[in-house]
C-alpha cells in the first residue's frame, strides 16, 4: 500500500473524530502487514492531522482521544509478542519419525528436504503424499547412498518427486528439512528404519526466523549446485 492510500485511510477514520471498533480492527490488520517505515509514516501523519483539527477548540478533545487510540493500535502492531515454537525429539523410539510424519501431513505449501539418505518406507510414503496433494516438495540427497539396498531415492524420483543428488567426491551429509518456510527440522536423525528402531539420534524443530533464513539459503545453494543431477 502506498503512502497516499495510507494517508487517505487515516483521514477517512478521523472524519467523524472517533475510531470505531471496526476501524480499529482494520488498522490492526493493516499494521500487521506494513513495514516499519509505513507504520512510522502513519504515526507521523496521525499527529499532523490532529494538529490541523486542533485549530478548532471543539475538536481538541475528541481528536486527541482518536490519536491515542490510533497510536496504541499501531504500537501493538509494531511490537508483536512472539512465542517461539521449539521441540526436541530422540530415538530409538517413534518420537523422531512421528514428528517428521506430522510435519509432512501439516505442510500446506512447501517441504524442502536435505538428507543424507532416505530408506524408511513410512517416511518416503509421507513425502510422496505431500507431493501428490499439491505441496511443493524438493529433495536433496547423497549420490552414493541412493544405491544402498533399501534406498527410496529412485522410487521417489520415479513417482515424480523433484529430487537432486550431489555430484562431489564427498558426502552430502546434511539432515535437515524446512516446512512451509516456517519450521526447521535439524539433527543427527537419518531418515532410515534403523534410526528409529536402534540408533541414538536426535531432532530439533524450531521456528527461529534467522535460522530458517540461513538453512533456506543453504538449501537453495545446494539445489542450484546440483541442477544437473535431477
Amino acid at each position: 500500500m502506498d503512502f497516499n492510500r495510507l494517508d487517505q485511510q487515516l483521514r477517512d477514520s478521523l472524519a467523524d473524530l472517533r475510531l470505531s471498533n471496526e476501524e480499529r480492527d482494520e488498522l490492526r490488520q493493516l499494521g500487521s502487514e506494513l513495514t516499519v517505515d509505513q507504520i512510522r509514516f502513519l504515526r507521523n501523519r496521525a499527529f499532523a492531522l490532529v494538529r490541523e483539527l486542533s485549530r478548532e477548540p471543539a475538536n481538541i478533545e475528541p481528536a486527541l482521544k482518536w490519536l491515542e487510540q490510533v497510536i496504541k493500535t499501531l504500537d501493538a502492531c509494531s511490537t508483536p509478542v512472539r512465542t517461539e515454537q521449539a521441540s526436541a525429539h530422540f530415538s530409538p523410539g517413534e518420537s523422531c519419525r512421528r514428528k517428521i510424519r506430522d510435519l509432512c501431513r501439516q505442510a500446506r505449501k512447501s517441504v524442502d528436504i536435505c538428507v543424507y539418505t532416505i530408506s524408511d518406507d513410512q517416511l518416503s510414503e509421507e513425502i510422496l503424499a505431500c507431493h501428490q496433494r499439491g505441496v511443493t516438495v524438493r529433495v536433496i540427497s547423497d549420490n552414493e547412498k541412493q544405491y544402498d539396498a533399501g534406498s527410496d531415492i529412485q522410487w521417489l524420483r520415479d513417482k515424480g518427486v523433484p529430487l537432486r543428488i550431489d555430484s562431489g567426491p564427498y558426502h552430502m551429509h546434511h539432515k535437515f528439512a524446512l516446512f512451509d518456510g516456517r519450521l526447521l527440522l535439524n539433527g543427527s536423525f537419518n531418515w532410515t528404519r534403523s534410526a528409529t528402531t536402534s540408533n541414538e539420534e536426535n531432532l530439533l524443530v524450531i521456528d527461529h526466523p534467522q535460522l530458517l533464513a540461513d538453512y533456506a539459503r543453504e538449501f537453495e545453494s545446494l539445489w542450484a549446485r546440483y541442477a544437473d543431477n535431477c
